[in-house]
């Protein structure tokens, strides 16, 4: 009985240590090669950081969020660093990295595209496949870039109307002249609150001009908006 349990724990020794090669990560992984998958990973990082800073076009920059990329990209490629020099090891990774959990909310759908960007290049990066870190995040900044500049922009605002129920019929014969889409109307007494989405060209808003002359009137304001406007 002894005999076979020492058998069977040689055998388990030995199964182990051709899963998990050596267990110095130092004969695996050269500081050259550590060094070239870090800088290629706060590259391809620092590129991300500049498209995304210069032209996303969401209505609030988060600079906190962009740091965070970069910061993706980096631990992301050490991690896969470390996965690929020792499997034992990448399996005890996989397990206590499955207890973390990302629950803050992305208010921009692009955001994740971008976040998707910075952990792709930090696991080719990690892998070390330079080139391929660095041509597909530079082809990837060309194609954001050329479909930023050449897509038809279409700012979409909020515009809020505040007036007397008196003067209900001037207000629609002045919203008859514009194209808009109606998203909310409150009436309580004789006070009227409307919310209109509208589209605006070249930052034109001389139009509000014409709500203010209207009596009856009380205030206008106009919000940016950030949906998709409808034709």
């Amino acid at each position: 009985m002894v005999e076979q349990f020492l058998a069977g724990g040689s055998k388990l020794s030995d199964a182990l240590s051709v899963l998990g090669g050596s267990a110095d990560l130092t004969n695996a992984l050269s500081l050259q090669m550590i060094f070239f998958t870090l800088l290629t990973a706060a590259v391809c990082g620092a590129v991300i950081y500049l498209v995304y800073r210069f032209f996303n076009r969401s209505v609030i920059y988060n600079e906190n969020f962009n740091i965070l990329i970069i910061l993706t990209t980096v631990v992301t490629s050490f991690i896969i660093m470390t996965i690929s020099s020792n499997v034992v090891l990448s399996l005890g990774m996989v397990g206590a990295l499955s207890i973390v959990r990302f629950r803050a909310a992305v208010k921009d759908p692009l955001d994740i595209g971008f976040l998707f960007w910075g952990i792709a290049a930090g696991i080719t990066a990690g892998a070390q496949l330079y080139w391929v870190a660095l041509i597909g995040t530079a082809v990837i900044a060309v194609l954001y870039i050329l479909i930023t500049i050449f897509r038809k922009e279409k700012k979409s605002y909020l515009l809020i109307l505040r007036y007397a129920a008196a003067s209900e019929m001037n207000v629609t014969g002045v919203l008859n002249g514009i194209k808009y889409r109606l998203k909310n109307k409150t009436q309580t007494g004789d006070h009227v609150e409307l919310t209109i989405e509208v589209k605006i060209k070249n930052n034109d808003t001389t139009y509000l001009s014409r709500f203010n002359a209207v009596e009856g009137v009380e205030s206008v304001t106009l919000l940016e908006y950030s949906g998709e406007y409808l034709n």
